[in-house]
C-alpha cells in the first residue's frame, strides 16, 4: 500500500497556501513543500506578513514552518521529491477564443501537468485540487503518459476544494466533507486510499467521501452553482418583498424552517461575489451548452443574470433615494472586499456599484478594513486606459476609516459585512452628525437595525425592506 510521506502543492494561492498549511499542520509526520513561481509570492509566505489574510491563518503557519511546511521556487526539486504532487494554480474564465467569457482557462494547469511530465524520476500521485471542468483529468493524464517515459506510473485524483473565504482554515479544520475522486482500477482505487489516509490525520474517516473521478469533478462545478442560486432566489425574492411590503428576512425565516431547504445562504444582499461563484455557473453554462442542453444553460445562465440585476436595481434606488441624481454628490462605500473576513475582492458587488457612481459623476469614498488601495485602483481601472490611478482620483477617495469616508457625505452605502460597519460597533450618531441632510444610508447586507438608526435621524434604506411596510 502506497504511504504518502512528502506532498508538494503546486500554486501557492487561496486554495493551495491554507490548504496545504492545514495538511502540514496535522500531519507532523508529512513533509509538505508549497511552491510557486513567483519570488514576491514565496517570500510573503516565509515572512511575517503573509500573502493571504484568512482568520486563523498565521497561527497555522507559524506553528510548523520550517519544520515539516516549507515554501519554495524550486518547482522541479518539490517535484522530484515529492509522492502526492498537488496542483492548485488559477482557472481563470477565459477572454478570448472559444469559449470567451464562460469556460475555464486551464492553461495553468497543463503548464504545471507538464512540468510534472518533464521532471519526474519515479511515480507520482497527482491531485486535481483547482477547480476545473469535468474530465479534466482525462487531459492531464494524456499529457503526462505523452511526456514521460513508460517506467514512470502516474494516478490522477480529483480532490476538489469547498473552501469560504474568511471561515477557510475552519473549514479545513473542521470540514463537512472531503471528496476524493479516482479512476476506479486498482492503481486510481490504491492511489485514492493513500490520500484517505492523509485527511484521517485529522478528519473522521465518514466525512471523507470517495467517488469516481468525474463525479468529483462534476460536484465542486454542481455545490457552487446550487449555493449561488440560493442566494439569487432569495434576492430576487427580495425585489418582490420591496414592491409588496413583505420583509425579506421574515420570508427567509419562514422558508428555512423548512428542513428541505435549511437556512443556510438565505440571506439577501447586494450579490454574491468572490472568485469561484460566478466563474464556476458560467462554466456549468458552457459545459450544457456544449452539451446541446440550451435549457439548463438557460437556466443556469439565469443566475448570474439576477446577481448582475441585484447589484443594477440597488445602484437604481440610491439614484432615485437621492431625487434622481447623485451628479457630484459625494457617496460613503463601506467596504469592498466581495465579503467579511477576507481581502479578496474578486468579482465584489462593490466595483460594479462604484463604477456606476463614476458613471453617474457621483464622488466616492471608498473604506475597507482589509483591502489595499492599489488593489482598489486596479480593480476599478479600466483596460486601455492611460494614467489610470489618476483619472480615478478625480473621482475616487480611499479612507482608513468609515468616519473619514462618511464625513460630509450626502450617503452611506453598506457594500461588505464587517462585523465593525454593524451599529452596535461604529458610533452612528457621529456619522450622522458628520454628514449632509437628509442623510441617507443603504444597507446592502441586512447588517444595521434600521429602527435605530431612523430615531437618529438617518433615511435609511434596506435591501429587501419597505420601510412603509405595515404602515398602510
Amino acid at each position: 500500500m502506497t504511504v504518502v510521506k512528502n506532498i508538494c502543492c503546486i500554486g501557492a494561492g487561496y486554495v493551495g497556501g491554507p490548504t496545504c498549511a492545514v495538511l502540514a499542520y496535522k500531519s507532523p509526520d508529512i513533509k509538505v513543500t508549497i511552491v510557486d513561481l513567483s519570488e514576491a509570492r514565496i517570500a510573503a509566505w516565509n515572512s511575517d506578513n503573509l500573502p493571504i489574510y484568512e482568520p486563523g491563518l498565521d497561527e497555522v503557519v507559524f506553528a510548523c514552518r520550517g519544520k515539516n511546511l516549507f515554501f519554495s521556487t524550486d518547482v522541479d526539486a518539490a517535484i522530484q521529491e515529492a509522492d502526492l504532487i498537488f496542483v492548485s494554480v488559477n482557472t481563470p474564465t477565459k477572454k478570448s477564443g472559444m469559449g470567451a467569457g464562460m469556460a475555464a482557462d486551464l492553461a495553468y494547469v497543463e503548464s504545471a501537468t507538464r512540468r510534472i511530465a518533464e521532471v519526474a524520476k519515479s511515480p507520482k500521485i497527482v491531485v486535481e485540487k483547482s477547480t476545473v471542468p469535468c474530465r479534466t483529468a482525462q487531459s492531464m493524464r494524456t499529457i503526462l503518459e505523452a511526456n514521460s517515459t513508460s517506467e514512470i506510473h502516474f494516478d490522477i485524483l480529483s480532490n476538489p476544494e469547498f473552501l469560504a473565504e474568511g471561515t477557510a482554515i475552519k473549514d479545513l479544520l473542521n470540514p463537512d466533507r472531503v471528496l476524493i475522486g479516482a479512476l476506479q482500477t486498482e492503481s486510481g482505487i490504491e492511489a485514492q486510499n493513500a490520500l484517505v489516509d492523509v485527511y484521517t490525520h485529522w478528519v473522521p474517516k465518514e466525512r471523507v467521501i470517495t467517488t469516481n473521478l468525474w463525479s468529483s469533478e462534476l460536484s465542486k462545478l454542481a455545490a457552487n452553482a446550487m449555493l449561488a442560486q440560493r442566494i439569487s432566489s432569495i434576492n430576487a425574492l427580495s425585489a418582490i418583498c420591496e414592491a409588496t411590503g413583505a420583509d425579506v428576512d421574515e420570508v427567509a425565516f419562514a422558508c428555512g424552517k423548512d428542513t428541505r431547504l435549511g437556512s443556510k445562504f438565505l440571506k439577501a444582499s447586494v450579490g454574491f461575489g468572490g472568485s469561484c461563484f460566478q466563474k464556476d455557473i458560467l462554466n456549468l453554462v458552457y459545459l450544457s451548452t456544449q452539451l446541446n442542453l440550451p435549457e439548463v444553460a438557460a437556466y443556469w445562465q439565469q443566475v448570474v443574470i439576477m446577481n448582475e440585476y441585484q447589484k443594477k436595481r440597488f445602484v437604481r434606488n440610491i439614484i432615485s433615494t437621492l431625487f434622481n441624481t447623485i451628479t457630484n454628490k459625494k457617496i460613503a462605500v463601506l467596504g469592498f472586499a466581495f465579503k467579511k473576513d477576507t481581502g479578496d475582492t474578486r468579482e465584489s458587488a462593490a466595483i460594479t456599484l462604484i463604477k456606476d457612481f463614476i458613471q453617474e459623476n457621483a464622488r466616492v469614498a471608498i473604506y475597507d478594513p482589509k483591502v489595499e488601495a492599489e488593489q482598489i485602483y486596479m480593480d476599478l481601472s479600466e483596460p486601455g486606459v492611460v494614467d489610470t490611478q489618476k483619472q480615478l482620483e478625480k473621482n475616487i477617495q480611499i479612507c482608513q476609516s468609515a468616519y473619514e469616508a462618511a464625513d460630509d457625505a450626502d450617503a452611506v452605502v453598506i457594500v461588505t459585512e464587517w462585523d465593525e460597519f454593524r451599529d452596535d460597533q461604529l458610533d452612528y450618531e457621529k456619522i450622522y452628525a458628520g454628514m449632509k441632510k437628509p442623510a441617507f444610508l443603504f444597507d446592502g447586507r441586512l447588517l444595521v437595525n434600521a429602527a435605530k438608526l431612523r430615531q437618529i435621524g438617518f433615511k435609511v434604506s434596506v435591501i429587501g425592506k419597505n420601510e412603509l411596510a405595515g404602515t398602510a
